[in-house]
């Protein structure tokens, strides 16, 4: 749907971020997140397929806080290194009127340059240990996203990440919460987990075919 067909509905800030960006036309799990009050504050939880628009989703929430409440910050949450990387480089791009830091070094660090920036990217593990070093710009964060939140469901991740989003809920009232994941088997669950409101939607960029292969020729399911 066309940007402009919003812009009574977006505020004013991150409409402007979004023409700066080029963005005129907003997919539909996109839509359905500022319907279900991602601007007014409220808990998401988004299923949506690979490459459907959700990291603007985080995007949404991150800028919306920043534009409107000086001195807070924005934490965006994933499994790997190398996907903090990946989104630092791609933030960093994108936003450079914000702050933005990369942290997932060492787990005995409690990185205290941290506590000027803006957004910050890093894994579960290392916001679980700077957690546990009390750092004092922890009750700053006003938006968390989660970025693979399935991975909840993982024997060696999930539980630290468990007890982390039960920890900030606990410690921060105002805490907005952002889930992102494009394989959740118990999304309803998970979403009254988090007291969120539900986003899913099946649309994809590219169509998605299923077959078997017999005797090197693909056979496509019939729909």
């Amino acid at each position: 749907m066309d940007l402009i067909k919003y812009k009574n509905v977006i505020p004013s800030k991150v409409y402007s971020e979004l023409e700066r960006l080029n963005i005129n036309v907003l997919r539909p799990s996109q839509i359905k997140s500022i319907n279900k009050g991602i601007f007014r504050g409220k808990n998401l939880l988004v299923c949506t397929p690979t490459a459907s628009g959700k990291t603007l989703v985080g995007e949404l929430a991150m800028v919306n806080l920043l534009s409107l409440n000086k001195g807070k910050k924005a934490v965006y949450v994933v499994p790997l290194k190398a996907l903090a990387s990946e989104k630092f480089r791609q933030f960093t791009k994108r936003y450079p009127q914000f702050k933005i830091s990369l942290s997932v070094g060492d787990l005995d660090s409690d990185d205290k340059y941290l506590i000027d920036r803006d957004i910050i990217i890093t894994t579960s593990e290392k916001l679980d240990s700077l957690t546990r070093h009390n750092c004092p710009w922890l009750k700053d964060i006003g938006v968390l996203i989660i970025d693979e939140i399935h991975l909840l469901n993982d024997v060696s991740r999930g539980p630290t990440l468990e007890v982390l989003i039960t920890l900030l809920r606990k410690e921060l009232k105002n805490l907005q919460i952002i889930g992102l994941s494009a394989t959740i088997g118990n999304s309803a669950e998970v979403a009254n987990w988090l007291n969120a409101e539900l986003v899913e939607d099946f649309w994809r960029p590219v169509r998605l075919d299923k077959g078997v292969i017999i005797d090197d020729i693909i056979h496509f399911e019939k729909n």
